[in-house]
C-alpha cells in the first residue's frame, strides 16, 4: 500500500519561511504527480500546488503564486513545499497527494489516489 507521511508543520511568524516534505514509500513515486493542499477550520480543503510526474511542470494556486514553491526529489521519494512570506491566512492543515493516474484536474481533491495524514502550519501576526 502507498503511504505518505508529511512533515515540517509548526507555528511561524508572518513573514517567515517554513519548508514540508512529504515522504512516500510502496509505490512507484517516479510516476505520480504530487499535489498539496490545505484545509482551515471551517472551510473546504483547497487545492495549493501540483507538480508532474517528472518535476518538470507545476501549478499553484492564486493565492500562493510567487510564495510558495513545490519540488520532487524522485531520487529520495520526497516532495517539498517551500513556503516564503507566510501569512496569517495561510494557517491551515497541509495535505500531500499523489496521483498515480495523471488525472488532468490538478485543482480536485478525488484527482489523487493516496494522501497523507497532514501537518498543522499556524502563521501568526
Amino acid at each position: 500500500q502507498v503511504q505518505l507521511v508529511e512533515s515540517g508543520g509548526k507555528l511561524v511568524q508572518a513573514g517567515g519561511s517554513l519548508k514540508l516534505s512529504c515522504e512516500v514509500s510502496g509505490g512507484a513515486f517516479r510516476y505520480y504527480a504530487m499535489g498539496w493542499f490545505r484545509q482551515a477550520p471551517g472551510k473546504e480543503r483547497e487545492f495549493v500546488a501540483m507538480i508532474s510526474r517528472t518535476g518538470s511542470v507545476t501549478f499553484y494556486a492564486d493565492s500562493v503564486k510567487g510564495r510558495f514553491t513545490l519540488t520532487k526529489d524522485s531520487a529520495k521519494d520526497v516532495a517539498y513545499l517551500q513556503m516564503n512570506s507566510l501569512k496569517p491566512e495561510d494557517t491551515a492543515v497541509y495535505y500531500c497527494a499523489a496521483d498515480s493516474r495523471g488525472g488532468a484536474n490538478h485543482v480536485t481533491p478525488l484527482t489523487y489516489d493516496y494522501w497523507g495524514q497532514g501537518t498543522q502550519v499556524t502563521v501568526s501576526s
